[in-house]
């Protein structure tokens, strides 16, 4: 499986949403993320992906879609 299919269902998992059809929606508008969802799902990342996502880089416009969100993981893995 690759990082995109990955994160997109660690998000349903989650949330119980399909945000594959919204990939460059705005989760928090969409009500899918919030700030708890937020810590929620860095967690699950971290883990799963055995990455570390520094709080000063999860900003709300910088990973407010799953297209970012799938990007930052990736850079992450990547460094």
């Amino acid at each position: 499986m690759d990082i995109k299919a990955e994160v997109l269902e660690i998000i349903d998992d989650l949330f119980m949403e399909d945000v594959s059809g919204m990939m460059d929606e705005d989760l928090f508008d969409a009500g899918v993320l919030d700030s708890m969802g937020t810590v929620e799902l860095i967690v699950e990342l971290e883990g799963h992906f055995d990455i570390n996502i520094p709080v000063s880089e999860f900003g709300r416009d910088d990973w407010n879609t799953a297209n970012k969100i799938i990007e930052g993981v990736t850079e992450l893995r990547n460094a």
